[in-house]
């Protein structure tokens, strides 16, 4: 099966997960003590997911997924460091995971703190400076500015995954992963692909 195919399906299982979830018919699938002795031996996760550690935004709720379906990552206002980085080059190249999705999220508190701007304390103050790019390209469009730069900052993560050098960079132009950006609406349940 091609590098594209596998994508692909990786994307429609996410997307049809997200259906269920909204219609609130969620399948709730691998989550049974079978799927657990299943996975004892190891994963193979379809699918990367980089989101925010918002306790509304749990990934394997809202795509309706189970153990070992989706490798995830969460940190405040879904931001990337050399260890989440090193968190994503695993997936691909330990597990062989071929779609990466930054999931950004409506009402995030992070890209909200970043939009009113003041003194940000302690270490929140490099989630704050993380954000800042987003901010200043979503003042340039028009509509929401919260809501636009959540998507400039799920866009500004992905582009930045896309060309991390060497591993992800080289897998991205070889065709053999796909970083996509995404948008979670906090009041509807569903993913927006952006």
């Amino acid at each position: 099966m091609s590098n594209q195919r596998i994508i692909d399906e990786a994307l429609e299982k996410l997307i049809e997960g997200n259906k269920r979830y909204v219609a609130g018919r969620p399948l709730h699938p691998h989550q049974d003590p079978d799927r657990r002795r299943d996975v004892v031996q190891g994963q193979q996760p379809f699918a990367v997911i980089l989101g925010c550690s918002d306790s509304r935004i749990p990934p394997e709720i809202i795509f309706d997924q189970g153990l070992g379906d989706i490798f995830v990552i969460r940190v405040a206002g879904n931001v990337v460091d050399d260890i989440a980085l090193g968190s994503i080059e695993y997936a691909v190249d330990h597990l062989g995971t071929k779609l990466v999705v930054v999931l950004g999220h409506g009402k995030c508190g992070a890209v909200s703190a970043t939009v009113q701007g003041g003194e940000a304390h302690g270490h929140v103050a490099s989630i704050v400076k993380a954000i800042a790019p987003a901010v200043e390209r979503a003042k340039e469009k028009p509509g929401d500015l919260l809501d636009n730069a959540i998507k400039a900052n799920a866009a500004i993560v992905r582009d930045h995954i896309k060309s991390s050098r060497p591993l992800l960079a080289e897998a991205v132009n070889e065709g053999n992963i796909s970083v996509i950006g995404a948008y979670y609406d906090i009041r509807s349940g569903e993913v927006e692909i952006i």
